[in-house]
């Protein structure tokens, strides 16, 4: 059987400093001026470490979205959700948050009264996952994968948390409307992970922490190192202890218009979602810091 091709870095890409809120500083790599988006990934915000104080509360009060999902991973800390549809939660260290905004939601996301309570470390990420015209007006949604939930492969020094999509014939328990790979790779000094992804999908490898070898290409923190759509297997090292994000998916392949915390396919449609908001038929919620 012949090996599968491997996939090429197209290029390195560094995390740029956004604030997507007051008071909530990012790295992002895309969008940005570089990488507007991998399509069907709008965007990567990896926020913290960031010490909190005890009694120090915070978050972002209610606001909407609408025509994609919101895909929230905490890796130290724990924040609470709440939104429009009723969907409610706790997300704590390794448990991953996936929203489908879809039609429109009106939510909001805090720093855990524990954490508040006690004071500790909030570090995590949250990426936009488009989604195609066919969903962008489904009924909302919510799926609360606690770290209990998602399953591990191990080997060579490198522990491979599958959130969604397939790893060494393991699937993930998140359910998308598109087909789509999120990873979470844990890799010790000298530890090594050899993945396959789809042919065709779009791809990247985004650096948390440490920093890593991608197809032998040196890859700092806060950095993601972007491929082509040709080749499946890639090759992840590292010489001291890194984590790591791999995203991919298979492209929708339809017109972005975004404003805000909208995302649909024409100008119209973006107008129609202000509207409806303002005119409350994305429903609301009274909490706020």
């Amino acid at each position: 059987m012949d090996e599968p091709a491997q996939r090429a870095v197209r290029a390195v890409v560094p995390g740029r400093k956004a604030q997507p809120a007051p008071g909530l500083l990012v790295d992002r790599p895309f969008p940005g001026p570089e990488v507007d988006f991998v399509d069907p990934w709008l965007m990567l915000d990896h926020f913290g470490p960031e010490r909190i104080a005890p009694g120090e509360s915070g978050g972002l009060n209610p606001h909407p979205h609408r025509g994609f999902e919101t895909v929230t991973l905490i890796l130290e800390g724990a924040m609470e959700h709440q939104d429009s549809s009723g969907g409610r939660g706790l997300i704590e260290p390794g448990g991953v948050q996936w929203m489908t905004a879809a039609s429109g939601i009106v939510h909001a996301e805090y720093r855990a009264p524990d954490l508040v309570r006690r004071g500790g470390t909030l570090h995590g990420v949250q990426l936009w996952l488009n989604l195609p015209r066919a969903r962008k007006m489904d009924p909302p949604g919510y799926q609360d994968l606690p770290a209990t939930r998602i399953p591990v492969v191990e080997s060579r020094g490198a522990r491979v948390r599958v959130i969604a999509g397939r790893h060494a014939g393991v699937q993930g328990p998140a359910r998308s409307f598109t087909s789509v790979t999120l990873l979470h790779v844990m890799l010790d000094a000298g530890g090594s992970a050899a993945l396959r992804l789809p042919e065709g999908h779009n791809a990247l490898v985004y650096v948390v922490e440490g920093a890593a070898q991608v197809q032998a290409r040196d890859v700092p923190a806060r950095a993601m190192a972007l491929f082509d759509g040709r080749g499946e297997a890639v090759a992840l090292r590292a010489g001291q202890p890194a984590q790591l994000l791999v995203l991919a998916g298979e492209p929708i392949g339809e017109p972005v218009v975004s404003w805000g915390p909208f995302v649909m396919n024409t100008r119209e449609e973006i107008l129609q979602a202000r509207d409806d908001y303002l005119a409350g038929r994305m429903g609301s919620l009274d909490t706020a810091v």
